[in-house]
């Protein structure tokens, strides 16, 4: 079983920078593509920024120019520096995956538990 975890949450005043993590335990075949989502309270979930296998990204508008999201050195890892960060980005931002455990089964997605960032003064 494939398992997200995630760290580097927390509290940071406006302004400033953050970088989550996230590392896809277990056994897998083929990961296609890794991500960020967030939710706020109140709101739903929205996409922040996901990147593939080969390294191509995409942000939503809200976050271009200040995140920045990144593979490791192995295929599991991901990382988002987070820079300049206002109010608004504050939610529960949950790490995404979607991979092919094995050759013989359908792609999947794959979330974490997710992990808080609190921006505030």
């Amino acid at each position: 079983q494939v398992q997200l975890v995630e760290s580097g949450g927390g509290f940071v005043q406006p302004g400033g920078s953050l970088t989550l993590s996230c590392a896809a335990s277990g056994s897998f075949a083929i990961m296609y593509r890794m991500g960020y989502y967030r939710q706020a309270p109140g709101k739903e979930r929205e996409l922040v920024a996901t990147i593939t296998s080969g390294g191509l990204a995409n942000y939503a508008d809200p976050v271009k120019g200040r995140f920045t999201i990144s593979r490791g050195d192995g295929k599991n890892t991901m990382y988002l520096q987070m820079n300049s960060l206002k109010p608004e980005d504050t939610a529960v931002y949950y790490c995404y995956a979607d991979l092919r455990r094995t050759l013989l089964t359908n792609r999947e997605d794959y979330w974490g538990k997710g992990t808080l960032v609190t921006v505030s003064s």
